[in-house]
């Protein structure tokens, strides 16, 4: 350690005389100037004290901005997806589109009706503006919303199955993002998990035979994010209902995807939905709600009354319960279910979902024709959009690309993609082989026009 190099670390006082560090403090408060500050001189010291130089004057303040954006800027930030993935979840999944988010911000703007009862004048439940509105979509007898549907899955087991058994077939403990797998939810909810089966196959008299005084539910998940074929056999909904209730047993369906019903002409054939579950005599049935269901993260727990009256009595539904902007969020989406029209024009999954080769095409030959116009060279390619987000993983739709050629330009794809991440509103492409590409089936119209002029920018720099 060099004692003459901890001496050239200047104090908090000296720097806050630097011009630099004054905007700093005008922009956003000296209290996290001085915070950002300290926090530096603090790191600087560490690696002086392990050996190293200290960094240069430009350098250092260079880190204090830094230090200082990450705290007072915004970091999350609207993007463009040029993917062809609808639900991408590192993106968000489902997006709500300004049609909706007009209707929610009136709400959520200012004060609401909450948890107040307009009619009797006084206190209310907040489960009121929603309960009515999923049962008569779902057509099940009650229902209580959460946070996720993991949450969902957990208060159930919870509920129903601590310290007893829970049957559940092996092909069904699955994981899908963020590490979430079902036996560690089991677990957590102090169920006791029961696997019957195989891997790709298990019968009804695999679950018959595993019964003992202590089952108490019949579990099933959806294997929303990936699927088996060839030898495989799994037991449905309407047999494990059968059979748990000839037993006197709950019957739970974790549908994880949230397919509420199929709307006419979409890609949806394979996946299964809420209301077709339920009418198969699952008790609960839980389902996320910004996949297919295209609304804000939230579960749905929909079932029979009697267990839905348990789960709301639990404690753990003031943990999980879910607040202003995710009800007002939710019950604008769910009402646009009560006419197929008005789901396919204002939810962008479905919307998404709905468009043809022609008008991708269309798409494609606008956005072609924008770029060459500003002498950028491009070509258009065929390729495979996904609904994403743990969703129809067997579902490859047809879709049109624009792919870039950058050849006589200064800046490579790779250099050209990552640039485009930095911006206010940064734009996800595709990087794959070299190229940079930009899926249709994820844009609109007015996007493919600020892609053209970031890219004109960023070539012409």
């Amino acid at each position: 350690m060099d004692k003459n190099e901890l001496k050239k670390i200047p104090g908090v006082d000296t720097l806050m005389k630097n011009s630099a560090i004054k905007n700093l403090i005008s922009e956003f408060g000296e209290n996290l100037t001085v915070f950002s500050i300290r926090q530096v001189l603090s790191d600087i010291r560490d690696s002086v004290l392990k050996g190293k130089k200290i960094p240069s004057d430009d350098r250092m303040l260079t880190l204090i901005k830094q230090r200082v954006y990450h705290i007072g800027i915004c970091s999350l930030k609207p993007m463009i997806n040029a993917t062809g993935v609808v639900l991408h979840t590192n993106l968000g999944r489902a997006p709500l589109g300004s049609a909706l988010t007009e209707e929610v911000a009136k709400i959520i703007g200012g004060y609401s009706n909450l948890e107040f009862d307009l009619e009797k004048g006084k206190r209310g439940h907040r489960e009121d503006h929603i309960t009515d509105l999923i049962t008569f979509i779902t057509g099940a007898e009650d229902a209580v919303v959460v946070n996720n549907n993991a949450a969902g899955v957990y208060l159930s087991l919870k509920t129903f199955c601590e310290n007893k058994e829970v049957v559940i077939s092996r092909g069904e403990l699955i994981e899908i993002g963020g590490s979430f797998r079902i036996p560690d939810i089991i677990q957590q909810s102090g169920a006791k998990m029961v696997e019957v089966g195989t891997t790709n196959r298990t019968r009804i008299s695999n679950y018959e035979a595993a019964l003992t005084e202590e089952t108490t539910v019949l579990f099933k998940a959806h294997k929303s994010n990936y699927y088996i074929q060839g030898f495989s056999e799994e037991v449905e909904i309407e047999a494990l209902a059968e059979l748990a209730h000839a037993h006197g047993l709950v019957c739970i369906y974790d549908l994880g995807s949230g397919l509420l019903r199929k709307p006419k002409g979409l890609p949806l054939n394979t996946e299964p939905d809420v209301i077709s579950a339920l009418q198969s005599g699952a008790d609960l049935v839980m389902f996320s709600c910004d996949k297919l269901l295209g609304g804000p993260q939230s579960g749905i727990i929909a079932g029979k009354k009697k267990y839905i009256q348990k789960l709301r009595k639990s404690p753990l539904m003031r943990v999980l319960r879910v607040g202003k902007m995710t009800l007002a969020a939710l019950s604008t989406v769910l009402r646009c279910y009560l006419k197929d029209e008005t789901l396919l024009e204002n939810v962008p999954v479905f919307r998404m979902l709905d468009q043809t080769k022609d008008e991708l095409r269309e798409k494609a030959e606008k956005f072609s024709e924008l770029l060459k116009k500003e002498k950028i060279s491009n070509k258009i390619i065929k390729n495979t959009a996904r609904c994403g987000g743990g969703t129809l993983p067997q579902v490859e739709i047809s879709s049109y690309a624009v792919q870039l050629g950058l050849t006589k330009t200064k800046i490579s794809p790779e250099q050209l993609y990552h640039k485009l991440l930095q911006l206010d509103k940064p734009i996800l492409g595709i990087l794959r082989e070299g190229s940079l590409l930009f899926d249709m089936f994820t844009l609109g119209k007015v996007q493919t026009t600020e892609i053209a002029k970031q890219i004109k920018k960023m070539i012409q720099t």
